[in-house]
């Protein structure tokens, strides 16, 4: 099992975001758990190209601080909204024989979305903790209509696992005591 942080990167990682406060505190708690439970954090970050705020050498560019990468968590560059198209982590992955990735970043309704139908299409097992996924308001929908959308109907039973991070939790937890015996 694998957490995978998408695109939480300053330019974008802010107040703004459907349930803000709670997006971040789930965060950094999976982030956390999966440390204890010697499960591997990978991070995903969007490039725009040059002259864009979500662009390499731009402050924006860089993980929000609050979920700052520990030394060794690897760090995969992106420029299409899937983490799995030209980056090395899927061959990564395939790599370590892993079977189950959870899925937390931004933003829902764009890269999540494509990382989550990815992730599936590439036959792994993918799990979204609820809130750990947020969006801003866009033409069509509001953030918190995006976020019910893709989290309720749109992934859940088809695409991925969308359950409580209380039961995220146990199951991190579960892992840790496999690896322990």
């Amino acid at each position: 099992m694998t957490l995978l942080i998408v695109d939480a990167q300053r330019a974008i990682t802010n107040e703004t975001l459907y349930r803000f406060e709670e997006f971040v505190s789930n965060v950094k708690l999976l982030i956390d758990t999966a440390r204890k439970c010697k499960l591997e954090v990978i991070y995903i970050r969007h490039d725009d190209g040059a002259g864009e705020p979500l662009s390499k050498g731009n402050e924006g560019f860089e993980i929000y601080d609050g979920f700052r990468p520990a030394e060794g968590e690897k760090i995969f560059d992106k420029t299409v909204n899937s983490p799995f198209r030209d980056t090395g982590l899927t061959e990564y992955l395939k790599g370590k024989n892993e079977t189950e990735l959870i899925i937390a970043g931004l933003q829902t309704d764009y890269c999540i979305d494509a990382a989550v139908k990815c992730g599936f299409e590439h036959g792994f097992h993918i799990i979204v903790p609820e809130y750990s996924n947020s969006t801003f308001d866009n033409e069509f929908m509001t953030a918190e209509e995006s976020y019910k959308y893709y989290n309720r109907f749109m992934w859940s039973g088809r695409y991925a696992d969308c359950i409580s991070m209380e039961e995220m939790l146990c199951i991190m937890d579960m892992k840790k005591a496999s690896f322990s015996v």
